[in-house]
């Protein structure tokens, strides 16, 4: 019997993607969570509390199901989904909202989907992977935008007005980048919006439930008007899981008849959705978790600026290293002394700009904050 032929190994090229990672000390791997959380974003420190797990519990008790069991479109759209839809829109003051089941497939639904062909979208070039991934498919055109640049943005919108361009120009930003911590100049950039018929698409995600009136957000100016939509993530300061597109009711309605990841994708868990309910009713029961997370990053600020780590006015602080091996040397050595802060690197920050990214939630005390000055002292002096 004649030997079988050797089959050619049809992952062999990713083996070798995944050796030039390893070599250049970029392969990524999975961990448990362990020390110090300086790295998340459960802002509030609402993800473990025992007001979400109790809704959690409520919710089950009253025969609210683990899982969707279909699009939303079939059977999987539950009276959870349309009552936390309903509550947010009335919370953040907009038309309406819809519920998906993650920022990333929010921000990828509304920019592929909602700008057509004959408009522009203008975005800031420091914008979320999952807004890139939107534009990918987008219709319309795409163009980057200096970060937070106001007069780069109106010379851009000039420009295009001027070809006698007749479709809609779209401005998209973060209010609260993820990596710098800085904000957008919002009333700059409505303002913009305003004179050149452009829609402002403010992704919030960092900021909902922290900033704002009521914790409502940077982006809490733009709701109820026709030329705004704003992204607000649950998994963030809210603890939960998914993310709320607030708009004009239009926005909704074409969203949910033509975005392809809303209508083929499984509806979010209703428990999630009931969930979510809780944490927004907490925001709003009271500023009290908001004013704490301030006074911890006040004192953070003073305590850890003389490190070189940036007073950016939130609760993300990136302490910018510069080399690549060097900072993951430092997260490193950090994280072995109980400190879970990570290093980031390109491409998800600009080349030369490695950092690490210190979050503040109400995880953890001052005294912790205090150990992590001590460390820094001894580790970047």
């Amino acid at each position: 019997m004649e030997k079988a032929e050797t089959l050619r190994d049809p992952f062999a090229h990713l083996a070798g993607d995944l050796d030039g990672l390893r070599e250049n000390s970029r392969l990524r791997s999975l961990a448990p969570q362990t020390g110090i959380d300086f790295s998340s974003n459960d802002y509030l420190g609402l993800a473990d509390s025992a007001r979400l797990k109790a809704a959690a519990e409520s919710a089950i008790a009253r025969g609210v199901p683990v899982g969707s069991g279909g699009s939303r479109l079939l059977r999987g759209n539950h009276l959870e989904h349309e009552k936390l839809e309903a509550e947010a829109a009335a919370f953040f003051g907009c038309e309406s909202t819809l519920f998906m089941a993650s920022g990333y497939a929010a921000n990828s639904a509304l920019l592929s989907t909602l700008p057509q062909r004959g408009d522009i979208i203008f975005f800031d070039e420091l914008i979320h992977a999952s807004a890139h991934e939107g534009m990918r498919f987008a219709r319309a055109e795409t163009r980057a935008i200096a970060h937070n640049d106001v007069d780069a943005f109106a010379d851009a919108l000039a420009g295009w007005r001027g070809d006698h361009a007749q479709g809609t120009p779209w401005i998209a930003v973060e209010t609260l980048y993820s990596m710098d911590g800085d904000r957008a100049p919002l009333e700059h950039l409505l303002a913009l919006a305003d004179r050149y018929d452009a829609v402002l698409y403010a992704d919030d995600a960092h900021a909902t439930g922290v900033w704002g009136d009521g914790g409502r957000g940077l982006a809490s100016i733009l709701d109820g008007r026709e030329n705004t939509i704003v992204l607000r993530t649950c998994g963030k300061a809210l603890g939960c899981e998914g993310a709320l597109l607030s708009g004009p009711r239009i926005m909704r309605d074409h969203l949910v008849n033509r975005a392809r990841n809303f209508i083929f994708s499984t509806a979010p868990s209703p428990l999630m959705a009931a969930c979510v309910r809780e944490a927004l009713s907490s925001v709003a029961d009271g500023p009290h978790r908001r004013e704490e997370l301030a006074r911890l990053v006040d004192y953070a600020g003073k305590r850890l600026a003389p490190f070189g780590v940036a007073l950016t006015g939130s609760q993300i602080m990136p302490l910018v290293l510069g080399g690549e091996a060097r900072t993951m040397t430092v997260a490193k050595t950090l994280q072995a002394r109980g400190f879970d802060i990570r290093g980031i690197r390109p491409p998800t920050v600009p080349h030369g700009s490695s950092r690490l990214r210190i979050s503040l939630t109400l995880n953890v005390e001052r005294e912790e904050v205090d150990a992590l000055a001590g460390a820094l002292e001894e580790i970047i002096s």
